[in-house]
């Protein structure tokens, strides 16, 4: 199972391994206040792509237009996105994390990130 939630929200036993999916850490969150187990900033967008959606770039670029950029960033990132959904094929919940400016889940690229595990799961586990 893939489950996706801001950084914030309480950390519940069936979320499995939490990975915050973030360019940046959350800004003076002390080490001992972290809610993951793991941060792999590379699964977040670049930090080009990241200023042109949250306002760097007046107007913001369009969804779509980010949608595509980061499906092609993630390219890149193959092995990691493989490797996660093997997780979840052996029966693994991994949670993927992401800041807490993010607050609509289908405009996050956590959404995107779990469809591009969800396409690597056999048929059989994506059902």
């Amino acid at each position: 199972m893939i489950k996706t939630k801001r950084w914030n929200q309480p950390r519940k036993k069936s979320d499995g391994m939490r990975i915050l999916v973030c360019r940046f850490r959350p800004r003076a969150l002390k080490k001992e206040d972290e809610t993951w187990d793991l941060w792999w900033k590379d699964l977040g967008p670049s930090s080009e792509l990241h200023a042109a959606i949250y306002g760097k770039e007046v107007p913001p670029i369009a969804w779509e237009d980010f949608r595509a950029r980061y499906v092609e960033e993630m390219k890149e990132q193959e092995e990691t996105i493989a490797m996660l959904a093997e997780k979840v094929a052996e029966g693994k919940t991994i949670t993927l994390l992401c800041s807490s400016s993010c607050m609509k889940e289908d405009r996050c690229h956590r959404s995107i990130l779990k469809e591009l595990i969800e396409a690597r799961l056999p048929k059989e586990v994506a059902q």
